[in-house]
């Protein structure tokens, strides 16, 4: 079934969506150069710095979970920085990493789509939809 989603940023915000673990952290690297560059000129002119919106769709496909922890510390990185990160993602590592979770559902296919729940992580395990019950486990050896 095919999947759309609508993100919408503020103006003069750039959307960055990349497709793997190795391009993320080229891209991150290369932003914060960027960013770098740019918040010192614009702190001269005392204006905000830039802000980027990062959409990744399920960037742990594939990768050892080793490189699951990595990803997620460049994603706390990049929030810790002042952008914005939307993740789309079934790993529950990830999840349990998530400021705020949207859990679609709720089941699959024709069965879902609908918005179960929108809330902290910790919050989705006490509601008990599937991903929480699922993610209760992962959170609880935190």
């Amino acid at each position: 079934a095919a999947r759309a989603m609508l993100v919408s940023p503020p103006v003069g915000t750039r959307v960055i969506v990349p497709g793997s673990l190795a391009m993320i952290v080229s891209m991150i690297r290369s932003t914060a150069c960027a960013s770098t560059t740019v918040r010192d000129e614009v702190g001269r002119r005392g204006q905000k710095a830039p802000h980027t919106l990062y959409v990744l769709d399920e960037p742990t496909v594939g990768l050892h979970m080793a490189d699951v922890d990595k990803l997620i510390g460049v994603l706390h990185r990049l929030v810790n920085a002042g952008h914005s990160v939307v993740v789309i993602e079934h790993d529950l590592d990830v999840i349990a990493e998530a400021d705020w979770v949207i859990d679609l559902g709720p089941e699959g296919g024709h069965a879902g789509g609908r918005i179960v729940a929108a809330t902290t992580p910790e919050d989705l395990v006490r509601l008990a939809t599937h991903t929480g019950v699922a993610l209760g486990p992962v959170l609880a050896r935190a």
